[in-house]
């Protein structure tokens, strides 16, 4: 277990923690990812199973051989996830976790988060 030099140690107010400008700006961060990336992924899945619900000669438009543009699309819906995986780990890594690291050391050396007898 990590030990913490907790000289401040006390309860924490969490919305006290909630209304500063470092954990909104987290915030603010996060959503400006998860969002936009949220409304790309429907648009793209909705738009893939309307397309292969509503105009089925389109999907079945030949790309080479006996492999069909509703093959193509389909996998692309897999290669499209994965590459959305890689993104928000390499977006959290670079912009999330440095500012939520800041505000968690902040919270850790005012004791919050370790059990009652590591506080003392």
């Amino acid at each position: 277990m990590t030990q913490v030099n907790a000289p401040n140690a006390g309860p924490v107010d969490y919305r006290e923690v909630q209304a500063r400008e470092d954990f909104k700006d987290l915030r603010k961060t996060h959503r400006s990812f998860v969002f936009p990336m949220t409304a790309f992924f429907l648009i793209w899945y909705i738009a893939f199973v309307v397309v292969a619900a509503f105009f089925p000669d389109v999907m079945a438009i030949p790309v080479l051989g006996n492999i069909n543009l509703g093959l193509v699309l389909g996998l692309a819906q897999f290669l499209t996830t994965f590459l959305i995986t890689g993104l928000y780990v390499w977006f959290s890594n670079s912009k999330l976790d440095p500012k939520s690291t800041a505000i968690r050391l902040e919270l850790e050396a005012r004791g919050a988060g370790l059990p009652e007898e590591d506080k003392h």
